[in-house]
């Protein structure tokens, strides 16, 4: 989650132009216990924000209440819905906003305190700012007094329908107000135990501002708590005394409106002046599996806030959750994630573990040092892609990027969108979701990285309301609401498209035969050769806005190409070197091509040595073409 603050730390229009004919169906991959680690296949995520996914309601109020606005449940996910989600070649399932967080509702009567909205962003409240880690969002229940059995009862569902599920934890920050209802037996709540009279302890879950009150922002000229509207908690104070730091690391008693004001930093034993109170890892343990990472940890006097942690993932694996996407765990040292993730290895050496990291220079150490499986690839390989898809940058950046990564490339999560992004519709990003469809492609099919799928995204969605807190462009993560293509795209719980126009069920069928191929290609997890190189210098009609390269192994040869050009079509022949001819052991001749994407078939000719292929390419279409 990238808030609306400056981070302190602490440490289908896309179709070939070769034939008209139907594209085939690929072959849906099996599922696997071994996802998470298996070089077999690549991983496909959808993630979806939990509470608007099953969301019917359409009048989207901006600041709306839940009766108003409506809400999304646990029981939404049903058969159906589970069963097109896993059509589009996803393996895991991403269930955003999962732990109970705090949320401008009155559960009073389920034994839940009251939330202060003057600490909270939004009215259904940001799903970064967790109250009770042993527990789910009420929200999200039909029975809010049964809602932890409902959410284990989306758990085998989604089991049973061959497919993993992920869920947030947030080491970084906590919600202002965290009281947990659900502490297994022994174990106390962040902060219980706390020395507040000093600014740092180890021990301490939190760092204090002794002897000063906490004072809420000062608001904008442009910003009202719930819109304006009148709440009895909406005051303008809440009572923390001593103020604790606030979750970017601001240390003031009054964090500014565009700090993390709803939520307070974690202690990981990181004194304020930044050294470290706990054993560090030795230099060669980025060399070591995480077998070893977790013996060097046993016997080890770590912070009390490790501990509780450590006890609240392997709750969660207890109950059949697969794995975890970590919030900014840059923010959070590598030591801690070395400890976390091998104690989590050691009970599922399956478990699925992706970090949001921002920084690249930290991107090796928090896969080697901290033993995370995948990061967001968000800094090197979408920001350039971004631009290529809004037409400011040139496709080689993507090339460069690749060869720069390629010692971590499969670690590298690939996407296009997600909760913090904007819409690929939205007028502020590209205006038109065809044009994510060449990026999608290359997204989806340069490396050996997870793929993930945000909900929405492949019927449309624009994101272009303001909700409340959340604002046009990016799908509201704060507030009550509908998601409108995807409400059309669930046409009333059949989740078949029926209220889509047919445009958007076209681009939705392209996202599905795209991602259910890539599921199940071997070439995929194999090596990669670029072919944009030669393609630019044979001095074709071929240049900064396409996009050549090549994925094989033994099994499969894929030769992958895509336009970015919006507005008129494109005729070139394609140039597969000398090295990738030899390496594939072709001799001089003709060689069949199949479009695995579109349908439709070519030929790859060699003659003395070099291949080439005589392409046609409608606006932004893709090809991916199998020896």
């Amino acid at each position: 989650m990238r808030h609306t603050a400056t981070i302190l730390l602490l440490s289908v229009a896309g179709s070939l132009l070769l034939s008209c004919s139907k594209a085939p169906e690929p072959a849906m991959p099996e599922a696997s216990e071994n996802t998470a680690i298996t070089a077999s296949h690549k991983v496909v995520v959808y993630q979806v924000f939990s509470r608007l996914f099953g969301n019917t309601n359409t009048t989207n109020k901006p600041w709306g209440s839940l009766e108003e606005n409506g809400v999304g449940k646990f029981a939404d996910f049903t058969p159906q819905a589970l069963q097109a989600i896993k059509a589009m070649g996803v393996s895991h399932v991403w269930y955003t906003g999962v732990p109970h967080h705090a949320l401008v509702r009155d559960y009073s009567a389920y034994g839940i305190s009251h939330d202060d909205p003057d600490v909270i962003k939004g009215r259904a409240g940001s799903p970064y700012a967790v109250k009770d880690y042993y527990n789910v969002n009420p929200d999200l229940a039909l029975d809010p007094a049964n809602r932890l059995a409902e959410f284990e009862a989306l758990i085998a569902r989604t089991h049973q329908h061959g497919m993993q599920v992920l869920i947030d934890i947030v080491p970084n920050h906590v919600a202002r107000q965290y009281q947990s209802l659900s502490n297994p037996a022994g174990v106390s709540d962040f902060g219980a135990n706390d020395d507040t009279s000093v600014e740092y302890a180890r021990n301490n879950n939190f760092y204090y501002v002794p002897g000063t009150e906490f004072s809420v922002p000062t608001w904008p000229d442009n910003y009202k708590v719930l819109g304006g509207d009148a709440h009895p908690a909406a005051d303008g104070k809440f009572d923390e005394n001593p103020a604790k730091w606030t979750g970017n690391g601001a240390r003031a008693a009054q964090p500014a409106f565009d700090d993390w004001y709803e939520t307070v930093k974690i202690n990981y034993g990181v004194r304020p002046d930044g050294s470290y109170d706990f054993d560090t890892l030795p230099a060669d343990y980025a060399d070591q599996d995480w077998p070893a990472h977790y013996a060097f940890w046993q016997g080890k006097d770590v912070p009390d806030s490790w501990l509780k942690f450590r006890d609240i993932t392997q709750y969660w694996l207890a109950k059949g959750v697969d794995g975890f996407r970590y919030d900014m765990a840059e923010m959070v040292p590598v030591e801690f994630w070395s400890y976390l993730n091998s104690h989590i290895k050691h009970t599922n050496p399956n478990a699925f573990l992706l970090a949001e990291v921002y920084q690249p220079h930290l991107y090796r150490d928090y896969i080697r040092l901290g033993k995370m499986d995948y990061l967001y690839d968000k800094v090197e390989f979408y920001d350039s892609l971004k631009l290529v898809m809004q037409g400011k940058g040139p496709t080689s950046a993507l090339v460069e990027t690749q060869q720069r990564m390629a010692d971590i490339e499969h670690h590298m999560l690939h996407f296009l969108e997600n909760h913090d992004e904007q819409r690929i519709a939205a007028p502020e990003f590209a205006g038109d979701a065809k044009k994510g469809l060449p990026a999608m492609v290359v997204s989806a099919t340069i490396s050996t990285s997870p793929t993930m799928l945000y909900f929405g995204q492949h019927v449309g969605e624009p994101g272009a309301a303001d909700a409340g807190f959340g604002k046009a462009s990016r799908t509201t993560i704060f507030d009550y609401w509908g998601v409108p293509q995807h409400q059309k795209w669930m046409n009333g719980g059949s989740f078949d498209g029926g209220a889509l126009s047919g445009d958007d069920k076209a681009l939705h069928a392209y996202y599905q035969r795209l991602l259910s191929f890539t599921a199940s290609a071997p070439a995929l997890m194999g090596e990669y050769t670029e072919l944009h190189s030669a393609n630019l210098a044979a001095n074709t009609a071929y240049g900064e806005q396409q996009l050549a390269f090549a994925r094989y192994s033994a099994e499969q040869k894929l030769l992958i190409v895509s336009s970015f050009n919006a507005d008129a079509p494109l005729q070139f022949d394609l140039v597969v070197p000398a090295a990738l001819i030899s390496q594939w052991q072709l001799a001089d001749g003709q060689y069949p091509l199949s479009d695995k994407l579109n349908g439709g078939e070519t030929s790859l000719t060699v003659t003395n040595g070099v291949g080439s292929v005589a392409l046609q390419l409608a606006p932004l279409a893709s090809v991916i073409l199998e020896l």
